[in-house]
């Protein structure tokens, strides 16, 4: 697989058949994690939670569900694991350097599974549960001064990844010259 075909057949997948990363899996994409960029190399502003303790997952998932008001929803979508990336967050707005660098380690992450025929997605609501139950947050021994910023959901699926078309304009362009 060519790196673009990589990034033309990554999707969101939220169905998973049960089976569990092997540890060489997760080891790849953790590697993946690790070579992403990073502002000013400041990598000790970042943690990675890597969470397969079943319980939990699933209680997080149901106060996440109750949260968007509605108790039958799984917005961690049965997912076997799940990978918390937090950091020193600067209340500042203009400062959002932290946000983006989660965000780009958790897509290096998405991308590495993609390429493992692995199913990911980036969940974003489930973490800002997170941030309101001190209880839940307090379990994954989070470092003082870190809040999570976003996560990825993993696990084998049987669905099927296909190289897709790409619509040119669907982000707005403008160009400067």
């Amino acid at each position: 697989m060519t790196a673009f075909e990589n990034l033309y057949s990554r999707r969101s997948i939220r169905t998973y058949n049960g089976e569990a990363l092997t540890d060489t899996e997760l080891k790849e994409i953790l590697k993946a994690a690790y070579a992403a960029p990073v502002g000013r190399k400041k990598y000790e502003t970042l943690t990675l939670t890597v969470i397969k303790n079943k319980d939990f997952i699933e209680r997080w998932d149901k106060i996440t569900a109750v949260s968007f008001g509605d108790p039958e929803l799984h917005p961690l979508y049965n997912a076997p694991t799940v990978i918390l990336i937090s950091s020193v967050v600067n209340e500042a707005p203009q400062d959002n350097v932290n946000y983006s660098n989660a965000a780009i380690i958790a897509h290096n992450m998405t991308l590495a599974a993609t390429a493992l025929g692995i199913g990911s997605c980036l969940i974003w609501g489930a973490v800002r549960t997170l941030n309101v139950e001190p209880e839940l947050l307090h379990e994954l021994n989070i470092p003082d001064g870190m809040r999570p910023c976003c996560a990825i959901t993993l696990g084998h699926t049987d669905e099927i990844f296909e190289v897709r078309d790409v619509e040119e304009n669907r982000i707005k362009t403008e160009y400067f010259n």
